[in-house]
């Protein structure tokens, strides 16, 4: 049981430190590229959905039942196309802090969620640790010098799609936590991904003809492969392995990751500066995922109310 959860923290763990660096990826390829979100959306779904299928090839095989294809389509349209699409648009509309402050609510109502409709209950302990780990990402931002945005400011729209994309998000976290247990990683992401692809064909085709690939200088091309393999084939490879392995609200809360690891990459190109106060709001963080991974489990409490506080 230990080991297992070791592997679920620690994917959970990778996944969001690529969402981490993904951040300051994603803003200079929305805001420089001239590529629009619904067409980079698409390519990451068919270079990754690709990955997937041929990686299945030399996995057993698995059999989905026809009434999981439906569940899978249902994770497709919640996990991946719209809180993919939702973020990019977020992204090319708010700064990096403002996004940061807002993703904090991601965790918060994964918590709920998972109380609905998994019934994984709400405790004093648990309910603290995430309140102490939203306090201290909260004040690590407001610490940051990395407020930058340059000429970039924070809209009434980017804020709203910010919002859809932590609700939508979270609704995924706590909902699909059975389905990412009931088959492999790459059969599960295979199915999504190929789903997630053909939700975005019907949106892609007039701004794909419309976009010049030829004017992409090489360093956003790089970040675009970046984005691609890393920050949507090896993220969504790790990420059904936390949900498989440890529990909702504890898989959302290692997001608090991305604010932390976007400063960090400030802090090293010289674009933020290193003090006590980010290392003890940065510590706080941490306490508060360790407070929550070690609050009593659900499974131990099917016979309680599935939002007890205690």
């Amino acid at each position: 049981m230990k080991q297992r959860a070791a592997i679920g923290h620690l994917a959970a763990a990778g996944t969001y430190i690529i969402f981490g660096v993904n951040i300051v990826f994603c803003r200079d390829i929305t805001t420089e590229s001239g590529v629009a979100p619904i067409v980079l959306f698409a390519m990451r779904a068919f270079f990754s959905g690709i990955l997937f299928w041929l990686l299945s090839l030399v996995m057993p095989r698995e059999r989905v039942e026809r009434k999981d294809l439906l569940k899978l389509f249902g994770a497709a349209v919640i996990g991946i196309f719209l809180p993919q699409l939702t973020f990019l648009n977020a992204i090319a509309r708010t700064t990096p802090v403002d996004l940061s402050i807002i993703t904090t609510i991601t965790p918060i109502l994964t918590m709920f969620f998972a109380a609905l409709f998994l019934r994984e209950p709400i405790t004093w302990k648990k309910a603290g640790g995430v309140l102490l780990s939203f306090v201290g990402v909260v004040w690590v931002i407001l610490q940051s010098d990395a407020h930058g945005g340059g000429a970039l400011a924070t809209t009434p729209l980017g804020i709203v799609y910010c919002v859809l994309n932590c609700t939508i998000f979270a609704l995924y976290l706590g909902t699909c936590r059975p389905l990412m247990k009931r088959y492999s990683v790459v059969t599960s992401m295979k199915w999504i991904f190929l789903f997630s692809f053909l939700l975005s064909v019907p949106f892609t085709l007039r701004p794909l003809t419309a976009t010049d690939f030829g004017a992409v200088s090489g360093e956003l091309w790089w970040k675009i492969a970046f984005l691609i393999f890393f920050a949507t084939f090896v993220a969504y490879f790790l990420l059904p392995v936390g949900q498989a392995h440890i529990r909702p609200t504890l898989v959302s809360m290692y997001g608090y990751l991305q604010p932390i690891i976007a400063i960090a990459i400030a802090i090293v190109t010289g674009g933020d500066q290193l003090t006590w106060t980010k290392l003890v709001a940065a510590l706080l963080v941490f306490v508060g995922v360790w407070v929550v991974s070690t609050s009593k489990k659900a499974e131990n409490q099917k016979e309680e109310s599935p939002i007890r506080m205690e």
